[in-house]
C-alpha cells in the first residue's frame, strides 16, 4: 500500500476516473471510491487529500448524493469540482442557486494568483464549464478566488481549513492550465512528494492477482488488442501456467488480424501462453443476421463471446476466473454506477446475466489507454504491440452501420487496410499525434459514375481523432494530399464503394466509434 494517497470521492460524474488519472500523472497514487465511503474507512485509507468529483445531480434533489459533514472537520485538504464545489458550499452554509441558462463549454475565467490553487496560472485562463446550478453565496470563512461574468463564484477557498472548490473541470484537456491547478493542490496544498511510478502498479497488481487466484485456473479473453494483450502478459507474470488464453476470431476483425494475433501469442510467438484460437465467424454472422440496432449488436456480440469462453473453459476443465482487458473509458460509457449510459461495451455493460465463472478479473479496469500502454512497456511488451491502434471488442460490428454481413465486413476490412497503410506511409500517425483512426461503412448508398457507367454503392467514412485519454477527442486534420490518395485507392480498389466521406466531429458531442 502506498504511503502517499489521494482519495477521489465519486458523486457520479463522467470524469471521476479522469481526475484520478490526472493525479497519478503527478506521480501520486490515487483511488476512486463512492461518495458515501464510511468515515472510518476514509480514516483507515489515510489520504493526503480528498477530491470531490462532479455529478449529474442537484444538491436540492431528494436523492442528491451528499458528503458526510464530518469530512470537513478531519483536517484533510479537500478540492471540490463542479457538483463537488456546490456540495462544499451547500454543506458549509453557503447558497447554491439554479442558473437561468446552463453554462457549458470553453470559458475564460479570471483567477486570483495569490491563491495556492492558482499559483503560476494565467490571470485569465480557459477552462471547461458544465453546470446548471452554481454557488451564489460562499460559506462563512470562504473567499472567492475565480469568477466569470455569469459565474461569480467560479472558485473559492478556505485557507485555514485547506478546503478549495472550483465550478469548472480542471481535469479535462479543454482546461488549458488545469494540470497546473491539480499539481498545486497535490503538491503545495496536500504536500505530496510525488514518488509513485507505474512499476508500483504492476507489482501491486501482480501480488493481488497471486493472492486472489491461488492455485485456481484462469481463462483470459484475448482479442489481440492493446488492452487484452497487456492483461494477458500481466496475468502470465502473476500465475504462469495456470493461465489459458482464448482468442475468438468472430469474423469482425481487421484484415489479416486473426493470423497476426496467432503469430504473436500462439505456440510460435515470443510468449509462453496456453493459446487457443476459436474460429467462430459463421456463428457470429448468424447471430447478427437482421440486427441493426447498435446496443443489440453490442449485447449479442458480448454474450456470444462469453458463451464461447464458457465452452472452451469446459473443454480444458474447471476454470475459476475469467480475465478481461476492460479499461476505464469502457466502464464509464457503459453507465455503471451513477454515470449515464452512453453505449454498452461487450466486456462491461454487454455481459450476460449468467456467467459460468467464479469471478471476473479486470486488472486494468481503473486505467486509461495511455496508462495501459505504460503498463505494457513496464512488462517488456514490444513497442509495436503496445502502440498498435485501439480496436473495440465488438470489432467491425460497430463500424458497420446497420446489419452486419460477410460482404460488408470484407468491404470495411479492405477500406480500413488501405487507410491505415497510407497513413503509415505518409507518417501521419506520428506527425498528427493520432490517437485512433479507422474506416467505417455507412448504411448510405448513393449514385456514382465509374467507367462511364452508373453505380449505386456504399459510402465509406474515415474517422481520425487526437486524444490521450479517449474521454474527449478532437478530429484530426489529416493533410489533403494524403486524404486524396486514400480516397482514390478505396474507390478504385474496394468493390462496392463509390464515395469516401471524412468525419470531422469531436468527442463530445460524438463518440469515437460510430456505434
Amino acid at each position: 500500500m502506498q504511503n502517499e494517497k489521494i482519495l477521489v470521492l465519486d458523486f457520479g460524474g463522467q470524469y471521476n476516473q479522469l481526475i484520478a488519472r490526472r493525479v497519478r500523472e503527478c506521480n501520486v497514487y490515487c483511488e476512486v471510491h463512492p461518495y458515501n465511503m464510511p468515515i472510518e474507512k476514509i480514516k483507515a485509507f489515510n489520504p493526503k487529500g480528498i477530491i470531490f468529483t462532479g455529478g449529474p445531480n442537484s444538491v436540492f434533489g431528494d436523492d442528491a448524493p451528499l458528503a458526510d459533514k464530518e469530512l470537513f472537520t478531519l483536517g484533510y485538504p479537500i478540492l471540490g469540482i463542479c457538483y463537488g464545489c456546490q456540495t462544499v458550499a451547500y454543506l458549509n452554509g453557503g447558497e447554491v442557486s439554479h442558473a437561468d441558462k446552463r453554462e457549458y463549454g470553453k470559458t475564460i475565467v479570471d483567477v486570483d494568483n495569490n491563491s495556492k490553487l492558482f499559483k503560476g496560472v494565467s490571470p485569465k485562463t480557459q477552462v471547461w464549464m458544465s453546470h446548471t446550478d452554481f454557488v451564489s453565496k460562499t460559506p462563512a470563512g470562504y473567499k472567492v478566488v475565480a469568477k466569470t461574468p455569469s459565474c461569480p463564484v467560479s472558485a473559492m477557498e478556505n485557507v485555514e481549513k485547506k478546503i478549495y472548490a472550483v465550478q469548472f473541470h480542471p481535469e479535462v484537456n479543454h482546461s488549458i492550465e488545469g494540470m497546473k491547478m491539480l499539481k498545486n493542490f497535490v503538491y503545495d496544498i496536500c504536500e505530496c512528494k510525488g514518488d509513485w511510478i507505474m512499476s508500483d502498479f504492476v507489482k501491486t497488481t501482480v501480488d493481488a492477482i497471486k493472492a486472489k487466484v491461488g492455485n485456481g485456473k484462469v481463462l483470459c479473453a484475448l482479442s489481440g488488442g492493446v488492452d487484452s494483450s497487456v492483461a494477458a502478459v500481466l496475468l502470465s507474470k502473476a500465475v504462469g501456467e495456470q493461465l489459458t488464453c482464448v482468442f475468438v476470431d468472430h469474423g469482425l476483425l481487421r484484415k489479416n488480424e486473426g493470423d497476426e494475433v496467432e503469430a504473436v501469442f500462439g505456440p510460435k510467438g515470443p510468449y509462453k501462453l496456453n493459446f487457443i484460437r476459436v474460429n467462430a465467424q459463421e456463428r457470429f454472422y448468424a447471430k447478427l443476421k437482421g440486427v441493426t440496432e447498435p446496443e443489440r449488436k453490442r449485447k449479442i456480440i458480448g454474450e456470444e463471446f462469453i458463451r464461447v469462453f464458457e465452452e472452451e473453459a469446459k473443454k480444458i476443465g474447471s476454470v475459476d476466473y475469467l480475465v478481461q482487458g476492460t479499461i476505464y473509458p469502457d466502464v464509464i460509457e457503459s453507465g455503471l454506477g451513477k454515470s449515464a449510459t452512453i453505449k454498452s461495451h461487450h466486456n462491461v455493460g454487454g455481459l450476460p446475466s449468467v456467467v459460468d465463472f467464479r469471478e471476473i478479473i479486470e486488472p486494468l479496469r481503473l486505467l486509461f489507454k495511455d496508462e495501459v500502454r505504460k503498463v505494457g512497456l513496464e512488462l517488456g511488451i514490444p513497442d509495436y504491440l503496445v502502440y498498435r491502434q485501439p480496436f473495440p471488442g465488438p470489432g467491425l460490428g460497430i463500424r458497420i452501420i446497420g446489419e452486419v454481413t460477410k460482404e460488408k465486413v470484407k468491404i470495411v476490412q479492405d477500406a480500413d487496410y488501405i487507410y491505415r497503410e497510407e497513413i503509415a506511409k505518409a507518417g501521419v500517425d506520428k506527425s498528427c499525434n493520432l490517437g485512433q483512426y479507422f474506416a467505417a461503412l455507412t448504411n448510405m448508398q448513393s449514385v456514382g459514375v465509374m467507367g462511364d457507367e452508373r453505380t449505386y454503392d456504399y459510402a465509406i467514412a474515415l474517422r481520425a481523432v487526437e486524444t490521450s485519454d479517449f474521454m474527449t477527442a478532437d478530429w484530426a486534420r489529416i493533410p489533403y494530399d494524403v486524404l486524396d490518395t486514400i480516397s482514390r485507392r478505396i474507390v478504385n480498389e474496394v468493390r462496392g464503394v463509390n464515395r469516401v466521406l471524412l468525419d470531422c466531429t469531436s468527442k463530445p458531442p460524438a463518440t469515437i466509434e460510430f456505434e
